[in-house]
């Protein structure tokens, strides 16, 4: 028998929360049953925007829908300030949690979160979507790859994007009483994690802000990168802003080859994604080309990668449902891994740039 979809509910209605919507309309293991606000008529409206089903309820508090024994999992795409409340709520309330990032803003907090999740034996996973791109499978296999890859030495993320002006002045992500960590926590994030993932989640001995942050008048880091260093030498450095045009590149340098890509969080396509590889590159004869060239590699999905990250989170809650398996600890310790940079990054540019050991 077929085992029952994963009954999803929503708590807040920010804008991210309608892709979210469509991814668990789209995967095949989960369906939208609920969605809250503060306001009965904004979560109202939002069902109807987003195609909600028919038999989706609606309600004008977060705690109607924490109390509903009917929903399995809860998405949280409130602001980060918020994180440390509400789901520690949802994780005593039974419910599995898949949490907008950053999951907290601090280590701190995360680890509260967790510790409820713990308790509560509920799986929780950060939104970070790209990571469940069948691309990203596909990049791995080649950083693995001794011959063609080699060892990594050195990496270069970044992700920025030009906020304009009603954006650097009114999102939440530049309030330091809802998102305090700016474009470090929504942005650096992502260039983070895509260093994490690289080095198998080994954590670097230390973290060094880039000189010359960017904070608006509120204290909130509008733009900044840092360094980080390991004990066998290799070295990676992000870079993030909400003041740059939109970039979303991936450097990996092996010694044997080079891993490049330019829509590593959102492909420049749902249905396909490509990277560049090249291995093993000199020059011509007379110095006027590299042989080989770098090889394009195209990866196609029948899901958008938030409705695979959808998919995989509903699997690990009905394994947990069905078979009473434990969950998954690999996604909350690779968001605490991922939280504890940021948190070194924030020491590092608090201190002048000092080295922060990990």
């Amino acid at each position: 028998m077929a085992e029952k979809p994963i009954r999803f509910g929503i708590i807040g209605c920010a804008d991210i929360a309608r892709k979210l919507s469509r991814a668990i309309t789209l995967a095949p293991n989960a369906e939208l049953s609920a969605v809250a606000s503060r306001s009965l008529d904004k979560a109202s409206a939002f069902a109807k925007a987003n195609n909600f089903p028919p038999s989706a309820k609606i309600y004008g508090s977060y705690e109607d829908l924490l109390d509903d024994p009917e929903i399995d999992a809860v998405y949280v795409p409130l602001p980060t300030s918020l994180h440390v409340k509400w789901a520690c709520l949802v994780a005593q309330k039974k419910k599995h949690i898949l949490l907008e990032k950053p999951v907290g803003l601090n280590v701190t907090e995360l680890d509260k979160i967790v510790e409820a999740c713990e308790a509560n034996g509920v799986q929780i996973m950060d939104g970070t979507m790209w990571i469940h791109n069948p691309r990203t499978h596909k990049m791995k296999e080649f950083l693995n790859d001794k011959e063609r890859f080699g060892e990594l030495k050195n990496m270069h993320s970044c992700f920025t994007f030009a906020g304009d002006e009603d954006f650097l002045k009114n999102d939440i992500r530049v309030k330091s009483d809802l998102d305090a960590l700016g474009a470090l926590g929504d942005a650096g994030w992502y260039g983070i994690r895509s260093i994490l993932w690289a080095v198998d989640y080994e954590l670097p001995k230390t973290v060094t802000a880039l000189p010359g942050p960017v904070l608006n008048e509120a204290g909130v880091i509008l733009s900044c990168g840092a360094a980080l260093h390991w004990e066998d030498g290799k070295v990676a450095t992000f870079h993030c802003s909400f003041l740059a045009h939109l970039t979303m590149d991936i450097t990996a340098i092996g010694t044997a080859g080079t891993l490049h890509l330019n829509d590593f969080i959102i492909p420049f396509g749902e249905k396909e994604a490509s990277f560049t590889t090249v291995s093993k590159s000199g020059f011509t004869d007379l110095v006027t080309g590299w042989v080989p060239v770098p090889s394009q590699h195209t990866v196609t999905t029948d899901l958008p990668q938030e409705a695979c990250m959808v998919t995989e989170f509903a699997r690990l809650v009905g394994n947990i449902k069905a078979n009473g398996a434990k969950p998954d600890p690999k996604w909350p310790s690779i968001s605490r891994k991922t939280q504890l940079i940021l948190d070194a990054v924030t020491t590092s540019i608090a201190q002048g740039s000092k080295p922060v050991e990990i």
